[in-house]
């Protein structure tokens, strides 16, 4: 009978630690600075980063956050970030949905690849951010700058030696024509001169 009944306590005490097992894999595991939580389904997992007061997006690697590799959904709302960091967003292939909403974001040429990114991923999320800063661009939409717009991203256009050869020639042609007319001018000024200094000195000769 003693035996028996330390089985039986051998069982609840394994029952009870593959409980305690299932229920901390259900509950929100740490990825630093984030929360992991899954889903549902159990079939990927929810990444949690809003209101943190993050001022830098945090990593999302494996290393850092053990179920990174299966996030589909992404919360980075309600923080301080500015920009993203070309690249780091392209491992969360399983990623469904994100929120990127209230950040101060600052739309220079930094902010390009993120731009570029949610406009492959999703139209709707970029309709939501609005840029905080530079001052040219402020309250705008992310979603309404072209690649122009974003300081520093601006790229003068290529001019070529042809251009300059037309240009210069249409300059050297001008400035010759308006030497010639002032020449022509100054001859034939010069000729009413004369005679009229002719007709004047005829006018003097006393008639005999």
């Amino acid at each position: 009978m003693a035996a028996a009944s330390m089985n039986k306590v051998k069982i609840s005490t394994a029952e009870v630690l593959v409980l305690l097992l299932l229920l901390s894999t259900a509950q929100a595991l740490p990825c630093p600075p984030c929360y992991c939580e899954p889903l549902e389904d159990h079939r990927g997992w929810v990444l949690d980063c809003s209101s943190m007061g993050l001022k830098e997006m945090p990593l999302l690697s494996t290393e850092v956050c053990h179920s990174c590799h299966t996030i589909k959904i992404l919360h980075l709302q309600n923080n301080s970030l500015t920009t993203v960091p070309p690249g780091a967003l392209d491992n969360l292939i399983y990623l469904k949905e994100v929120d990127f909403s209230n950040n101060p974001w600052h739309c220079d040429c930094s902010i390009l690849y993120f731009k570029q990114w949610l406009e492959d991923f999703s139209v709707m999320s970029l309709a939501n951010l609005k840029c905080a800063s530079p001052a040219s661009v402020k309250a705008r939409a992310l979603s309404q700058l072209s690649g122009n717009e974003l300081e520093a991203c601006r790229k003068p256009l290529p001019i070529k030696c042809l251009d300059f050869f037309w240009r210069d020639f249409a300059l050297i042609f001008a400035a010759i024509m308006v030497l010639i007319l002032a020449s022509c001018i100054l001859r034939y000024s010069e000729k009413l001169a004369s005679r009229a200094a002719r007709k004047q000195h005829y006018s003097e000769i006393p008639l005999l």
